[in-house]
């Protein structure tokens, strides 16, 4: 099926790309291609006139809001963060008119203001993207799905720890809650909007 998408109705949705975890190996996709692509995402988006939101994660200055679960994967012990662990990767901006998120915990409405952002501004569609593909770009895909969104999940603009996990993420849950798509995909689809617009 092509892709239609409304720019006005629509917001990319860009997930943890910060110095801190941008710098981490990812795979399948290299964390420095899943920029890239979603920095042309970006452009082409703010030029057809739809939203861009920034999301990033970091704890509280004090630290107090983290969480604290018992798991059979330990986290990974962590000193002090940098400082510019939670700066926006500067190749997305952020640019004049976009939206900035601040979450605390893997998904990126729960406790955050971007469900009221999104619908005051009528969008219905998100164009996902980020790192990890199955932490912080699902669990966000899942609340956006609960919310009634229609999502496209930009496959060559996310990426995981691992390739596996990516994948069976990409296959067995965003197949069925959306529409998994290319960068180049996406922005002939934008193209096309821009075009008959």
């Amino acid at each position: 099926m092509d892709l239609v998408l409304e720019p006005a109705r629509t917001a990319l949705v860009a997930i943890d790309l910060q110095r801190g975890i941008a710098a981490g190996p990812t795979l399948p996709h290299s964390a420095s291609d899943v920029v890239a692509h979603t920095a042309a995402l970006a452009i082409g988006l703010r030029a057809a006139g739809g939203t861009v939101v920034l999301v990033h994660v970091t704890p509280s200055p004090d630290g107090k809001d983290a969480l604290h679960p018992h798991t059979d994967m330990p986290a990974q012990p962590r000193g002090p963060l940098p400082q510019d662990w939670a700066e926006i990767v500067p190749e997305l901006g952020p640019e004049p008119g976009d939206l900035v998120i601040t979450k605390r915990q893997w998904g990126a409405f729960y406790g955050t203001e971007l469900d009221l952002e999104l619908r005051r501004r009528r969008i219905d569609t998100i164009l996902l993207a980020g790192i990890s593909t199955n932490i912080g770009v699902e669990t966000t895909a899942r609340d956006a799905f609960e919310r009634g969104y229609q999502q496209v999940f930009v496959e060559d603009a996310m990426s995981a720890r691992d390739a596996d996990e990516h994948a069976h993420t990409v296959r067995t849950l965003f197949t069925r809650i959306g529409r998994v798509r290319s960068t180049a995909e996406v922005l002939a689809a934008l193209g096309a909007a821009t075009k008959h617009g």
